[in-house]
């Protein structure tokens, strides 16, 4: 599906739906989750976006799993879908990467569309919270390829832990789960 098909998909859900719909955008590092989820919440009035860097933990996000165990989905499911879902007040926690330890509470944001962009979002942990599950369907080897070419772009040499750690977990991720055939949506950039 391409961009302009997957906005009239999410707005035609959301006009069908009585409470906030949460969108789950997933798939390989470095294949475009963030800027999709940014391209939605410009495309969608009131859409909000919930970062998934801001449920990472710094330090098991950077060693081995199988799981992507680093991924902090219940804190995600607790903290923010499950009160926007229920259109409840709530508080979060972003994780601060600059103290290394998670920030103050902040209210959960009230919307009626709630775009949340994670690796390793598509698990049971946080599926039955997600209304649509958009997969960016980037292989791994070229989302490799373009994450590597981004932390580049911005003076991070992750080579290592994309080849050591990140890659693996993906591959890990893709078998035990199989993220991919869990999508409502197989998202395809446009050329």
């Amino acid at each position: 599906m391409n961009r302009a098909a997957l906005i009239e998909h999410i707005r035609a859900e959301q006009r069908a739906s009585s409470r906030p719909l949460i969108v789950g955008v997933s798939g390989f590092g470095g294949s475009g989750k963030s800027t999709l989820a940014r391209e939605l919440v410009e495309a969608i009035p009131g859409a909000v976006r919930m970062r998934g860097d801001d449920f990472l933990d710094p330090v098991r996000s950077h060693e081995r799993s199988t799981d992507w165990d680093g991924v902090e989905r219940q804190r995600l499911v607790s903290e923010v879908l499950t009160p926007v879902r229920l259109r409840q007040p709530g508080h979060f926690h972003r994780f601060d990467w600059a103290k290394g330890t998670l920030g103050e509470a902040e209210p959960v944001p009230e919307t009626d569309v709630l775009i949340v962009d994670l690796i390793g979002l598509f698990h049971p942990e946080a599926l039955p919270s997600i209304d649509i599950t958009v997969w960016c369907d980037v292989d791994l080897d070229t989302a490799e390829e373009r994450g590597i070419a981004r932390d580049r772009q911005l003076g991070r040499n992750h080579e290592a832990l994309w080849r050591e750690v990140w890659t693996p977990n993906e591959r890990d991720f893709a078998m035990l789960y199989a993220p991919r055939s869990r999508a409502d949506v197989l998202y395809e950039e446009s050329p």
